[in-house]
Parts: structure tokens; sequence; C-alpha cells
């Protein structure tokens, strides 16, 4: 399914996407899902390593980091090429990178330059530390962000090291927080037709969904640590083993508990003083989860599942991608789709998303199979070059 006609939200709008692998790219996903056209610079030859990643004999990942954008090829480190990307952010609304702080003053497109021919210009910036402070100049990586943000340490079994999760959290947080500063500094331009530079560091991004770590530290002293597969003090929520693979219940609220006793054949468990209330779970949580995972041992997934539907208990299967695949929820809300792409033929991936009941995000076009492959159309459109002056760029290095 791909959407014929650009009727996004953000449709008109230009977007210049520098940078690569994760962070920057993302933040460009999520414009273009939503519309906007996507002009993603790369670097002669090779361009974005993200054209490598994913798991896999064939890589894949590009095919939705990139989709809904045109690749044009600009040689960033000599002037000609940096006078090229100058002209082109010049004529943009947006301007998202990821460099290392520092990496566009050097190259004479600071935000104070940019502005002084595009005083409208948006630029999304997105690094390891953000712009100011002492750890600004370093090399950072979103796992880094992970790390330093809190995230990492309270991720895993308590008796192992930290663990980390199976996708890249830290640069995609960085990028969604990325995204809601473009759209909230639309709408001060739209007030003040001003653009602003937004300062995004993946330890801050990561800080954020943090919830109460902070102030349970200042103000209770507590460090939280890691707790495996629960909550500590959120009782029952955790994956428990059936028969046939693992099941997901949360039935951490006193209504729910006792429904979820009734649904166990033990109804006098929301009754005992020990699992009656929030509290008292949270203090029995190991006992409890053990009594829940030797009910569930002795049934099916299906057989759980009917149950905790039956009781409305918010419960789930545990899902890898063929289980995405082929639920029915999955299916009617068009959450995966199934996309032609030039490079790849039919492809199935994650929808655009969030939703609009008057916008339609989506996808528009595929990936770019290589590095400038809308040079002549890119530069045509916004600078008016034809096939000889593209021939002359190309012969002299900068594209």
């Amino acid at each position: 399914m791909s959407i014929p006609h650009n009727s996004g939200a953000l449709n008109g709008l230009r977007v210049v996407e520098m940078g690569q692998l994760l962070a920057g790219p993302f933040c460009g996903q999520l414009l273009g899902d939503m519309g906007a056209d996507v002009i993603k610079i790369e670097a002669p030859g090779k361009g974005d390593p993200m054209r490598e990643w994913g798991l896999g004999d064939e890589k894949v990942q590009w095919e939705v980091i990139a989709r809904n954008k045109r690749s044009v090829t600009c040689n960033l480190r000599v002037e000609g090429g940096q006078a090229i990307a100058r002209e082109l952010i010049a004529k943009a609304d947006v301007l998202v990178e990821n460099f290392k702080p520092g990496t566009l003053e050097k190259w004479g497109l600071s935000p104070e330059e940019l502005h002084k021919t595009n005083p409208g210009l948006i630029i999304a910036r997105m690094s390891g530390y953000g712009q100011t402070g002492p750890y600004s100049t370093r090399a950072g990586f979103g796992g880094i962000g992970e790390a330093m943000g809190g995230w990492r340490y309270i991720v895993g079994d308590p008796d192992r090291p930290p663990a980390r999760m199976g996708v890249s959290i830290g640069d995609t947080l960085c990028a969604t927080y990325g995204t809601m500063g473009v759209l909230a500094a639309l709408h001060h331009r739209e007030k003040t037709g001003e653009g602003q530079v937004i300062d995004t560091a993946l330890y801050e991004a990561v800080l954020q969904v943090m919830e109460g770590l902070v102030p349970e530290y200042d103000y209770n002293d507590h460090i939280r640590e890691r707790s495996g597969s629960i909550l500590p003090g959120i009782a029952p929520s955790n994956v428990y083993s059936c028969k046939d693979g693992p099941f997901m219940i949360g039935a951490n609220n006193d209504a729910i508990f006792a429904r979820l006793a009734d649904a166990m054949g033990q109804p006098e468990l929301a009754e005992n003083v020990e699992y009656k209330t929030h509290l008292a779970r949270g203090r029995n949580q190991t006992v409890l989860d053990d009594l829940i995972n030797a009910w569930t041992a002795t049934l099916t997934i299906d057989e759980v599942d009917a149950l905790m539907i039956e009781h409305s208990i918010p419960a789930g299967r545990v899902y890898t991608a063929k289980d995405m695949m082929d639920d029915p929820h999955f299916k009617a809300r068009e959450a995966i789709i199934e996309v032609e792409t030039e490079g790849r033929g039919k492809i199935k991936m994650q929808n655009a998303f969030p939703r609009f009941s008057k916008s339609a995000s989506g996808f528009r076009t595929s990936a770019p199979t290589h590095a400038g492959q809308h040079n002549a159309d890119v530069f045509a459109d916004v600078f008016g070059w034809d096939a000889d002056t593209l021939a002359q760029k190309r012969e002299e290095g900068l594209i």
C-alpha cells in the first residue's frame, strides 16, 4: 500500500537531511512520512553507512529509514561542495543534522551563517551530549546516550551486567524529540517568521523517559537497580510461561487483579491480605508471580488468552515479526504494509505513525537505491541546473 498523492500534513515543507546512521535519518523519516519533501545529502560514493545495516542475509533496514526521501550527493569536505549545500539549505524550511558539534561551523555552515540568507530556517541538531557543556565535543553514539541517561543501568537481570534493548532506542528517542521540536518551531515561525535551532542530545532524550528515577534519588535516596522482567512494586505485571511459550499479563490494579483471581479459579486471592492492595502485592511480588506462573504453566497460550479476554484483563502474546504479520488486528489497522521498492521489489514494513484523521501519512516513494540518485531532479528543481552543469560539478568532484 502506498499513497499516490502527497496529502500529508507537512506537504510543501522542504527538509534537508545531513548526517548519517540513525538519529538524523530517523528524524528525516518521521518528517517524510508526514509529507515533507526530504532531500538527503550523502557523501559521493557509498553514501550513508545505513545502506549496509540490518540483520539477515540481505540488509533491508535502509528501505525503512530512507523511504520518502530524495538522495543527492555533495562533497562537504571541500569549499565548492559546502557552497552547494549552503545554497540548497537557503531554499529549505528545515535542516536536520547529527554531526559532531562544531562540524557545521568548520564547514562554514553554522546556524548564524545559514540564518543570514534564510532567517526562517529551522535547524534540528542531534548529537551525543548537546551543542554546549564540557562533553559537547566528545563523540557519542546512541548506546553511550543510553548509558549516560540512566537506561542501561536499570535494564537486565540484577545478577548480571547492564543489558540493552535489541534496537537503537537512544538514537530514535533523540530523533523523535527532534521531530517534536521541529513541529513546535514551525508553529513559532508561523507566528513570528523566525527560525531557530533545536538542540537535542542523545543522553537527554533518554533522560526524558526515565520517569521518577532522578527525584526518587533526590527525595528518597533511592537508586533504581536492574530488576529483570518486572518493575519493582508493580504486580502482577510480568511475562509468564504457558505450555507453548511466554504470555504477558498486566493486572496491577485492585479490580483487575480480582478478575485475574477469578480467571485463575482462585477468587480468594483477591481477599488475601498479602495480595488485596497495590502495596501488598508489591511487597509479595515474587511469591505472587510464582503463583500465577504455576497456573499459566498448566495451560496453552490460546487458553490463557481466551480467559484474559473473557475477564477483561490486559494481556497479550509476546510477538515476533512473524506474529505481527499474521495478526488480524495488525492487518485491520494496516500497521504493517507491503510496498513496492525500487531496489528490492515487494517488502513489508511498519506503516507511518501516528495516524491523522485529515492528513494521509505513509509510504510514497521507496528508498534511494544509490547515493545521488536524485541529483538531476533535485538540482534542476532547486537550482535550474542542466545536464552540462551536473556533469561539470561531478567532474570537479563536488557531487
